[in-house]
């Protein structure tokens, strides 16, 4: 689903981008509520970026990655942890392209999740190239998502990849005796 996001475009830099486990729902500008299997995944487009929230077994997950008031904590490469029942793990890159290359990369992106049952996207007024974009999916007992967030002006797409899987109950139990 492709939608034109009726705010201003409030991501600045790349480098505002923080990331964040467990905040309430923020206010969003598009969602997208999906049901994979067992698993309950809402995809939320922020005037600042993006949160994913997934529900199973009564369980939350939920990631924020978007440019957030007082967190001056970087962006981080990657990070695997244990939150609740889940295993958790995010990775984030940032491309850095020329202007024709930009505008390619974006077009393509956007026509890939546009269309895409379990893709969200949202562009920004005044740049076709200004967008936030997810993609979901559950394969193999795992829920996974990815996600790009285009600075024009800068150049610079951000990328980023989670996945995350409900542990056993063995390893559930095994943690809380820890």
């Amino acid at each position: 689903m492709l939608t034109t996001l009726k705010t201003a475009y409030s991501d600045t830099r790349s480098s505002d981008l923080s990331w964040a486990l467990g905040h309430e729902p923020l206010p969003s500008l598009a969602t997208l509520d999906l049901e994979l299997d067992a698993t309950q995944v809402q995809l939320r487009l922020l005037g600042a970026s993006h949160q994913v929230l997934v529900e199973e077994n009564g369980e939350v997950c939920s990631e924020t990655v978007a440019c957030m008031p007082g967190s001056s904590a970087p962006l981080p490469v990657g990070v695997s942890k244990r939150v609740g029942i889940w295993d958790y793990e995010f990775a984030a890159r940032v491309e850095t392209l020329s202007s024709g290359s930009f505008a390619g990369r974006a077009q393509e992106l956007l026509a890939l999740v546009a269309d895409h049952p379990h893709g969200l996207a949202g562009n920004f007024p005044g740049s076709p190239h200004a967008f936030t974009a997810l993609l979901v999916q559950r394969a193999e007992g795992q829920v996974s998502w990815r996600t790009w967030h285009s600075y024009p002006q800068e150049g610079r797409l951000v990328a980023t990849r989670t996945r995350i899987a409900v542990r056993t109950l063995g390893e559930v139990r095994e943690a809380s005796m820890a």
